[in-house]
């Protein structure tokens, strides 16, 4: 069956346009620039039998009709198709698509002009940005694969319609980091008709990211959450892709305080097709399935496993402060290599040693010293950031000067970041912390102990123990497989099992008491400092 990819929509100068080239298999570049180019045309095909149990959702409330408002190349017309025969009653299609290519394509793969006969060429969410007309109609059956269009390539026109329409929407304006695929969403939610169904396949970040408890709480108010759909690794919608992909199935019914959670364990062709039609109660080994309260999965995050255990226990914030690792603007130019520090000839005052990527951490490991930094000096990779303070240009020694015009001439005086800085070469500081923490990336996300007294650079986030708390205590508590696995509560998942914790949600990183006993530390005191039971505060 021919799948169905993401459209990318790219707006310029107020435009917009789709850019889809369909292939008959998706190869997955490994990096570099065509892999940025998939990412900015969003070519992931929806296979087939993650379309059909979606169709099969939204057509159990009896609709007769369904609208996909990204058609692509048709997934989910190929899967009317099946549900149809299988129903043994027609299910045409309605929807719109951007780009007439597209359509052509979905020609080539075997729909005919009665399976397109109600598709439109067009933007879904024209209305939104700006287009006029007639009244919308209302929509019984909604399912789509929308196109992920993160924030940052949107333009600032249509991110200011975006969150306008959000507003009018919910009452409120959603966060600037939220993407073009939500508002699909919301818009979708709101042509949808009462008792209506929508079976929306989108990135985890729709329920983890900023924006999202906002989002969920209006939903879940006006709308009943039937289940959520999520998938382990190895049964991956997208192999090979960045996202991790949830699905959503949504009633235009009166809310319920629970929910039916599941996990595809496999990407078994019928098992998730007939735990759709079962209502949410066929038993398979191929799915994990729990009923969640409403209220626990907002708390804990939509895309992730139920939150067993304690719970408004000890967070990291309690015993740590934690800050992001230093953004130079331009690591070329301000993370050097000893080869490159003795070639300018930079005095020492104005180099502090850093470490720059994961991949640095030779071997996967969990401590940084000494020895690390010669192995890395030996490879010729860069461990020293040249740190100049913010006295005039003309008063650094001659060699500093030198390397401050060529970074005039390189122009990095009108890069973003660097332009905000007064002067622009005035690096950032950060006190060298205790540990450092690798928060994304495909090895596993884990707290490193910085016994080299570095300073990180972007890679890595800063966690430095509070005033009165043991550090060699708290390294035991962060190390602890047991803290470890609790960071699935706080992080942003992507495609392979890859976490993203920012600083703020790294702080909310929950500590379980039971590690935290073992290891000596006392429970937070008033001020949020912790020191080690019995004993005197030491850092």
């Amino acid at each position: 069956m021919v799948s169905k990819t993401f459209p990318f929509v790219m707006f310029e100068g107020g435009e917009c346009r789709c850019a889809v080239r369909p292939r008959p298999h998706q190869y997955l570049p490994p990096s570099g620039e065509p892999r940025e180019a998939l990412r900015r045309k969003g070519q992931f095909w929806t296979p087939s039998w993650v379309a059909e149990a979606m169709v099969h959702y939204v057509v159990s409330g009896g609709a007769t009709t369904l609208f996909d408002p990204a058609v692509g190349e048709g997934a989910f017309i190929h899967a009317a198709r099946a549900v149809a025969r299988a129903l043994g009653r027609a299910l045409p299609v309605h929807g719109t698509e951007l780009d007439s290519a597209v359509l052509r394509s979905a020609r080539e793969r075997g729909l005919d002009e009665t399976d397109l006969a109600g598709v439109a060429l067009g933007d879904f969410l024209a209305r939104v940005v700006g287009a006029s007309g007639p009244p919308e109609p209302a929509l019984p059956a909604i399912v789509a694969n929308p196109p992920y269009l993160r924030h940052h390539r949107l333009s600032a026109e249509v991110k200011a319609c975006l969150r306008a329409y959000g507003q009018r929407l919910i009452g409120t304006p959603l966060d600037g980091r939220a993407g073009y695929h939500v508002y699909f969403l919301l818009h979708a939610l709101a042509r949808l008709s009462p008792s209506g169904r929508l079976a929306f396949i989108m990135p985890a970040d729709t329920a983890e990211g900023v924006f999202a408890a906002t989002l969920w709480k209006w939903i879940t108010r006006n709308f009943r959450l039937d289940a959520v759909v999520t998938f382990a690794p190895e049964a991956t919608p997208f192999p090979g892709v960045d996202t991790n992909a949830v699905i959503f199935l949504i009633q235009r019914s009166p809310p319920s305080e629970t929910f039916s959670w599941a996990r595809c364990l496999t990407a078994d062709p019928g098992a998730l097709t007939a735990w759709v039609r079962s209502d949410f109660s066929a038993d398979s080994g191929a799915i994990e399935v729990r009923r969640r309260q409403v209220t626990e999965g907002l708390s804990t995050g939509l895309s992730r496993t139920p939150q067993v255990g304690e719970g408004g226990g000890p967070v990291l914030d309690e015993y740590a402060q934690v800050l992001r690792g230093i953004a130079t603007g331009d690591n070329e130019f301000f993370f050097l290599t000893s080869a490159q520090v003795r070639d300018h000839g930079i005095p020492g005052r104005f180099l502090v040693r850093a470490l720059g990527r994961t991949r640095d951490l030779l071997g996967g490991a969990d401590v940084v010293d000494r020895a690390t930094l010669e192995a890395l000096d030996a490879a010729g990779r860069p461990t020293y950031l040249f740190s100049p303070d913010g006295r005039p240009a003309g008063a650094f020694p001659q060699a500093v000067q030198v390397l401050l015009r060529e970074g005039v001439r390189r122009g990095l005086p009108a890069r973003p970041l660097i332009g905000m800085r007064r002067p622009w070469y005035k690096m950032e500081t950060r006190v060298p912390p205790a540990f450092l923490f690798a928060y994304l990336g495909r090895r596993s996300a884990r707290f490193v102990r910085n016994l080299a007294g570095v300073v990180p650079l972007t890679g890595f986030l800063c966690v430095q123990p509070r005033e009165g708390v043991c550090v060699e205590a708290l390294w035991g508590v962060l190390r602890d497989p047991r803290t470890v696995a609790n960071l699935a509560r706080v992080g942003k998942s992507y495609g392979g099992g890859a976490l993203k914790v920012e600083p703020r949600a790294l702080g909310r990183l929950p500590l379980p008491v039971a590690v935290l006993r073992e290891a000596g530390l006392a429970a937070p005191g008033p001020t949020g400092s912790a020191a080690v039971g019995g004993l005197p505060p030491r850092v």
